[in-house]
């Protein structure tokens, strides 16, 4: 079994122009168009069971249509987060509204919202998806749409992970994209910290993989692809390939996955 712990996929009338821009800014690959169609039935033909949504409102006025949206979408072999913006004045209500919609937790990208992980702005999200048992994923590391300015960094997660103890934090991309080394150097407590391998086949060394592995644990380790900009399978033959027990496999595919979001499979 597998679930897919980070995809994205956008509403039929934005989708096109979602991902030409993100493909244009990032130039890479795409395995979907976008859709929500399109990503269920890639996921069935794929043997993916689960596909995690994570949405992410780059405006304050787009979080209400956008979780609507997430929770139209959250049925059969889509799982969906919710998101808020951090500028938000609606944020609190929101995000207790993202809890009753049964959502099962909150994208963040701070890069795209404009704000590092470490502001007020953000710390309140934290403090209050701690209070409503949402976990918290949040893009870490380097993205191409702030080249030279990493908003989210491991230094920052381990000091939040410390301050919001009630909070669950994922660190997309194994905890920092491309900056692999700061995660193991900042990241030495994560008993509230998971990390997701999106986006990480191409670029992460299977010697840094492991080295991870043996600092955090099987318990630690989400598998998720960032689809539709990289194919689940690369993912799964990264983790497959590592001299690691079929068991702790296991728990990276799907097991680690299923406890968190609090789902029988």
């Amino acid at each position: 079994m597998y679930i897919d712990f980070h995809i994205h996929a956008y509403a039929d009338e934005i989708a096109d122009r979602a991902v030409q821009k993100l493909k244009d800014t990032a130039n890479c690959n795409v395995y979907t168009n976008g859709r929500i169609d399109d990503t269920r039935q890639k996921l069935k033909e794929w043997g993916i069971d689960y596909g995690v949504l994570l949405p992410v409102a780059t405006k304050p006025t787009q979080q209400t249509t956008i979780n609507n949206w997430a929770k139209e979408q959250n049925h059969g072999n889509i799982i969906s987060f919710g998101t808020v913006h951090p500028d938000s004045d609606e944020l609190y209500s929101e995000l207790e509204r993202i809890s009753s919609l049964g959502l099962h937790g909150v994208k963040l990208h701070p890069d795209y919202q404009g704000h590092f992980m470490f502001e007020p702005c953000m710390q309140r999200i934290y403090e209050k998806c701690g209070e409503l048992g949402l976990p918290v994923i949040l893009h870490m590391g380097y993205d191409p749409i702030s080249s030279m300015t990493f908003h989210a960094m491991p230094a920052d997660l381990a000091e939040m992970a410390k301050k919001y103890p009630d909070c669950t934090f994922i660190g997309a991309h194994m905890g920092g994209m491309a900056n692999w080394e700061r995660v193991l150097y900042y990241i030495k407590d994560a008993r509230n910290i998971y990390f997701d391998t999106a986006y990480c086949a191409e670029y992460m060394s299977d010697e840094m993989f492991m080295e991870m592995f043996r600092a955090y644990g099987e318990d630690r380790i989400l598998f998720g692809s960032d689809l539709p900009w990289s194919n689940p399978h690369d993912e799964i033959r990264m983790i497959d390939r590592m001299p690691i027990s079929d068991s702790a496999k296991d728990k990276m595919f799907y097991k680690n996955a299923a406890e968190l979001l609090k789902i029988d499979i």
